[in-house]
């Protein structure tokens, strides 16, 4: 693949996930977003559809991961690049997504909110992307 065609790809692939940010409160169901923007630490979390909640996050968590997946893909061309990474990211979902469920079920302004912020912002963001691909691109100049 061409270097520029390579560029182009890689801006559109994150145009995608800055995409679903930007239009994240239209596309997912999540009173959280709302939550957190607040002064939350002394507030109760809103109710919420439980079940809806869950199957949300676990949907940008997958448009996320597959675009993510994408860029890995485009950058470095390599199966056990992309083998590994889908390894991480079941992994991830696999933890994050029950235990941000026991979290939500169990949130008390005295239980503080921090970890249920952080947990489910791993769930909501394409953070992975961004700690993998310096470390793929330092990992294959060093075998270089």
């Amino acid at each position: 693949m061409k270097k520029p065609f390579k560029i182009a790809l890689l801006l559109v692939l994150f145009g995608l996930l800055v995409l679903v940010r930007l239009f994240e409160a239209d596309l997912f169901y999540d009173p959280l977003l709302s939550f957190f923007k607040q002064d939350y630490l002394n507030q109760k979390v809103p109710d919420v559809e439980f079940g809806k909640l869950l199957l949300h996050t676990s949907y940008r968590f997958l448009i996320n991961t597959a675009i993510s997946l994408l860029i890995l893909w485009v950058a470095f061309r390599d199966r056990d690049v992309i083998k590994f990474s889908m390894i991480l990211y079941v992994l991830a979902f696999i933890i994050l997504l029950p235990w941000m469920a026991w979290l939500v079920a169990n949130a008390t302004p005295e239980s503080n909110y921090n970890i249920l912020f952080y947990v489910r912002r791993f769930l909501i963001q394409p953070l992975f992307v961004l700690l993998l691909l310096p470390a793929f691109y330092y990992h294959k100049q060093k075998i270089k």
